[in-house]
């Protein structure tokens, strides 16, 4: 997935993961995943995606600064 926020583009076909959490079962309508990228420029963003029950049940891609990506690594190291 690409999106364009004010003048940066994030991509989750270029962007580095630096970590991946998947909540449920493949196909679960509950289910999601949360992904943690960060951008040749140092940017870090999150991608969501999950079935059409959980919280995040439609693909998207949100920026967040290094200090939130701390802590979302911290909070996601299970």
């Amino acid at each position: 997935m690409k999106k364009t926020i004010g003048k940066n583009v994030y991509d989750t076909e270029t962007a580095s993961v630096v970590k991946k959490s998947t909540y449920g079962a493949y196909g679960d309508p509950t289910g999601y995943e949360e992904t943690l990228f960060l951008t040749d420029d140092g940017l870090y963003f999150v991608y969501v995606n999950g079935g059409e029950e959980s919280i995040h049940p439609k693909e998207a891609i949100a920026r967040i600064s290094k200090v939130k990506a701390e802590k979302w690594l911290k909070e996601h190291l299970v």
